[in-house]
């Protein structure tokens, strides 16, 4: 229904390239497109220092193909199909300037009718400098005998809603500002999408940039005007732009989905698909709402070592062990939600000398608790580090040894985002380790809770078993 959201897995489980075996924050997969046509679903994305990305699947659950390179190409961004009532295919695309040394254009190719390659070196269908400057995330659509191309355009901060549309596909293009903040605190409105029910109604999916949340899914309702342009959220003053709404009726549909809680916490405790899989040392997979800082390797972890555990060994790095942000092998979450709270239970028994493992919030700058074998015991260090992506030094704030190999480490997230580390031995009574520290975004992807293990030896160390990590949230306060 457009509001509750299930994830039913993901598209791809590592990127095209080995350029991003190491981390690449920032990098990689830019605004994806989905699109059903003649029974299979197609995603297509601009990574914008390769070149036009797609991948196809019979179900949106998959399985989904080997994403495959359709075009090379530096700085192209924002791509969307269209197959057009006669079977020919187009694919229209922005630029990165950061990678093109241009941007405000969007350009149009003929497509393979299969998706998979480009026929020509593209037109360009749209220069928005003068009136709409960067305008990119383009969405391509063909309604009652017009070409409309819903694209953002001002900044991602502070920009707004642009339609074009035409009764030919290579333009001329009118163009009209049909959304934007207004008195709301929206920002932005950016990169949507035209969704239309069966029941005939209109809905309109857009992000709004929230800093150290990420990026914030919204949904308006959108309506049409007499002369076919649309208009998106609510339009007090009939000047034809939209501003968001705050608060709306559901969508129209046959059958609500009803509540769905977001795919957070994990007991690790999934059965394996077959007793013949575990018999043949087949390794589970983690749930999908888990990412790496880059392409994983089955060495990082296992849930078949120790059954209902991740099991994270400590493995040495490139980059070596004293960074939470640059190291491959952290395992994240983005922010779900504006407050919340995440519990982790550990057992370290399994760590050698040399070891560091924890729990954390990355970002530019990061917050982690880091478990260690220490002389007698373990050694419990709060630590601290800005400018992570820098030549910024860590700072260890504080530090307690305990003599149980069994903790509980909690990550507390309030509204700012301010967050207040701590640690336990019986799951019930929280030591303080830090408070108030302020998560902040990695490039411009959203803050993420982490976990992770490695060594400062030059070989693979010891493990950590991680028997389950658990979200709380505020109930009054969903994002």
């Amino acid at each position: 229904d457009l509001v509750h959201w299930r994830q039913v897995g993901n598209v791809q489980q590592r990127h095209h390239s080995a350029h991003f075996d190491e981390p690449r924050h920032g990098d990689g997969v830019y605004a994806p497109s989905i699109r059903h046509h003649d029974g299979t679903y197609y995603v297509y994305y601009g990574d914008p220092d390769f070149g036009i990305v797609m991948s196809k699947a019979p179900h949106p659950e998959g399985p989904w193909s080997e994403p495959k390179l359709i075009v090379e190409a530096k700085g192209w961004i924002d791509p969307t199909p269209l197959w057009d009532d006669d079977g020919q295919a187009y694919l229209i695309h922005a630029y990165a300037k950061s990678r093109a040394g241009v941007n405000s254009l969007l350009v149009l190719h003929r497509m393979s009718p299969d998706g998979e390659r480009l026929l020509d070196e593209g037109t360009v269908i749209y220069d928005g400098t003068l009136d709409n400057p960067i305008i990119e995330g383009p969405k391509f659509y063909k309604r009652n005998g017009y070409y409309y191309i819903f694209s953002p355009a001002g900044s991602v901060p502070m920009g707004w809603e642009t339609v074009l549309r035409s009764r030919d596909i290579y333009g001329p293009y009118e163009t009209r500002k049909v959304f934007a903040q207004g008195r709301t605190p929206v920002n932005g409105p950016h990169q949507g999408a035209w969704v239309e029910l069966e029941s005939g109604e209109s809905w309109f999916l857009h992000f709004q940039d929230e800093g150290s949340y990420g990026r914030i899914l919204h949904l308006n309702p959108m309506t049409w005007t007499e002369d076919g342009w649309p208009v998106i959220g609510l339009d007090p003053d009939g000047d034809g732009v939209g501003e968001p709404v705050l608060r709306h009726h559901l969508p129209e549909t046959a059958a609500p989905a009803g509540f769905v809680a977001q795919l957070t916490s994990d007991e690790f405790d999934v059965e394996t698909d077959s007793d013949a899989d575990q018999a043949q040392g087949q390794e589970r997979g983690l749930s999908p709402q888990w990412r790496w800082h880059a392409n994983w390797r089955q060495e990082w972890f296992s849930l078949n070592a120790r059954p209902g555990h991740l099991r994270l060994h400590a493995v040495a790095t490139s980059q070596g062990a004293s960074n939470l942000v640059t190291m491959p092998n952290t395992l994240t979450q983005r922010f779900p939600d504006r407050e919340f709270t995440v519990t982790a239970k550990f057992d370290l028994s399994g760590l050698q000398e040399g070891d560091m493992a924890g729990f954390g919030v990355t970002g530019d700058n990061y917050a982690t608790l880091e478990l260690a074998r220490a002389a007698q015991g373990y050694a419990i260090s709060s630590i601290t580090r800005y400018q992570a992506r820098g030549t910024a030094i860590r700072q260890v704030l504080a530090q307690e040894v305990v003599d149980a190999a069994n903790v509980f480490l909690r990550i507390e997230v309030k509204d700012g985002p301010l967050c207040d580390l701590s640690y336990s031995l019986d799951g019930r009574t929280f030591i303080p380790m830090a408070r108030g520290f302020k998560a902040s975004k990695l490039r411009w992807v959203g803050a993420s809770v982490g976990l992770y293990a490695t060594t400062s030896r030059p070989a693979a160390g010891g493990h950590l078993d991680v028997d389950w990590v658990r979200f709380q949230y505020t109930p009054q306060n969903p994002m």
